[in-house]
């Protein structure tokens, strides 16, 4: 679903400033959209938690719930200009600020071996 229309189930409209001012239902308009968007964004209703798990099943399961996302690619795009430490975004894996293939579980040997200098 577009965030438009989105909007646009709550009257907004899709335009203009949210939530409506010179309104005496903004707060449950404000309460409402915060519900639509709970109810759309995996990341507001599922645990919080398994976007920064450590089990490598645990973060595929947080980016296959990435993918059902609306707002997936501007989630992305936030974390790589933020830089985003660690933790799924996007149905991505940052490690370091730098998106990853596949996260790697604790205590598991290097791929490549550290040369002794």
């Amino acid at each position: 679903m577009r965030l438009t229309t989105l909007l646009d189930t709550v009257n907004q409209g899709g335009s203009g400033p949210w939530p409506l001012t010179g309104s005496t239902a903004t707060t449950d308009d404000r309460q409402q959209f915060d519900q639509l968007l709970a109810d759309l964004i995996p990341c507001r209703s599922n645990d919080p938690e398994l976007w920064f798990a450590e089990q490598t099943a645990q973060v595929e399961a947080a980016k296959a719930l990435c993918r059902e996302c609306p707002l997936i690619e501007g989630c992305l795009a936030g974390a790589i200009e933020r830089a985003e430490p660690w933790g799924v975004w996007g149905g991505q894996v940052f490690i370091g600020g730098v998106v990853v293939p596949t996260k790697r579980g604790r205590g598991r040997p290097r791929k490549n071996p550290v040369v002794a200098a």
